[in-house]
């Protein structure tokens, strides 16, 4: 069994790592709309203090919105009823806009109604300007009934970004660390995963090899026994059994060998037209020995004992054996039918048995290397979680495809499809 802890450990810190992420990007987002704001009072300020400092108005009393307009996000117009000197008005505005902090260049000018166009159109810079002045650009005009003052920030949206430079760099080094670790944190988890795959496989391993090896050495304990040649029986009983025992280590050790080999390439297949009744019978002699003895019944149901398909014989029949050994393992008393036939088509190969079955939440794992549908604290089944991860491989390199539906408590049924030609 896979660690939860550690799977919960990687998910919390995912969450929160993006909750920090979502929580910095609101902060950022309200900052920015704060310094909009604050810069448009400042603006105001400064156009305040030049109402104060040249004389714009005969009636000193009207509210200061009702002279100020903000028609769009770089400009602002306010109004005036005596004509300032476009030089004083220079001055006294580069001022006032220094003294409340807004700097950034702005372009001003005068618009009259006489004229019903702009005049005196004058750049100003600051000290703290950053920006190339795009002296050739047209003011907008906003068409108006009365005679205004139009200032145009064109480096406004840049200055006011300028002055978050410390909020982005500290949100930006905050993701960057959130990445590192997240990438430490799948790091881990991936090495803690390999690191159980390993051990599993080596628990596998031994249960798988141990048994056997055991069993040999009893065998072979018997027939070193001095008396042993007057017992004929016996000694063919012993010898049977360390026959199969052999010949049963020795098929693990060429299945583990052939998966080994299919992961630095493609599987070596040499496709030829095979009768699949046939491969299938040599599947069932090869199994003989475990068929017996766990009294095993097999059914095989074909419309056409004929029938033929592009396989490699070899290949393929190692992976008949796998499904048809897995469904006797797992099934108490085994009762499995092999079905052949076309369906839309295709050549099918059905092998359904009686076993445990596999629940839905397994099913989408089960071809997976190393993978185990757990039963338990314990396999009570012995095996490496690799046979149903190279059947997959097998008929991938037929252009086949297999397809499993399963009921726990009733069984399952692997369903083999392949190209007919």
């Amino acid at each position: 069994m896979r660690s939860k802890l550690v799977k919960w450990i990687v998910l919390s810190a995912a969450i929160l790592a993006a909750g920090i992420v979502i929580i910095q990007l609101y902060w950022l987002n309200t900052i920015y709309t704060f310094e909009q704001k604050n810069f448009n009072v400042n603006v105001v300020k400064s156009i305040r203090g030049i109402y104060e400092d040249v004389d714009l108005s005969r009636n000193l009393d009207i509210p200061l919105q009702n002279l100020i307009e903000h028609p769009q996000p770089d400009y602002f117009l306010f109004k005036f009823d005596t004509k300032p000197s476009i030089d004083s008005l220079s001055y006294y505005l580069k001022q006032e806009l220094t003294d409340f902090d807004v700097l950034t260049d702005c372009f001003m000018a005068i618009h009259e109604m006489e004229s019903n166009n702009y005049s005196s159109t004058r750049y100003l810079s600051t000290v703290a300007s950053r920006f190339e002045a795009d002296t050739t650009k047209n003011l907008q005009f906003f068409k108006r009934d009365f005679q205004y003052i139009i200032i145009y920030f064109p480096h406004r949206q840049k200055y006011v970004l300028g002055q978050m430079k410390l909020w982005f760099i500290s949100t930006g080094t905050l993701i960057v660390v959130l990445i590192a670790m997240a990438i430490s944190l799948f790091y881990f988890y991936r090495q803690k995963f390999l690191v159980e795959i390993q051990k599993d496989f080596v628990n596998n391993f031994t249960h798988e090899f141990r048994t056997p090896l055991a069993v040999i050495k009893i065998a072979a304990d018997v027939l070193r026994q001095q008396d042993i040649h007057t017992k004929p029986e016996k000694l063919q009983n012993y010898s049977s059994i360390i026959q199969y025992q052999t010949d049963h280590l020795q098929s693990q050790v060429e299945r583990l060998l052939k998966i080994a080999t299919s992961e630095s390439r493609e599987l070596p297949l040499e496709k030829k037209e095979c009768n699949i009744k046939d491969i299938i019978d040599l599947s069932l002699k090869q199994l003989q020995p475990l068929i017996e003895g766990s009294n095993a019944i097999i059914e095989i149901k074909t419309e056409n004992p004929q029938e033929t398909a592009l396989l490699d014989a070899s290949h393929f029949q190692l992976a008949i054996v796998n499904l048809i050994e897995n469904a006797i393992k797992y099934s108490k008393q085994p009762k499995i039918i092999i079905e052949i036939g076309e369906e839309n088509g295709d050549n099918f190969i059905s092998i359904k048995d009686n076993g445990i079955g596999i629940e839905k939440k397994f099913m989408s794992r089960i071809f997976q290397k190393f993978y185990r549908v757990p039963t338990g604290n314990v396999h009570n089944v012995k095996g490496f979680g690799l046979g149903l991860n190279f059947v997959k491989k097998i008929i991938d390199g037929h252009n086949g495809k297999i397809v499993v539906n399963s009921v726990p408590g009733i069984g399952t049924d692997f369903r083999i499809l392949l190209p007919n030609r």
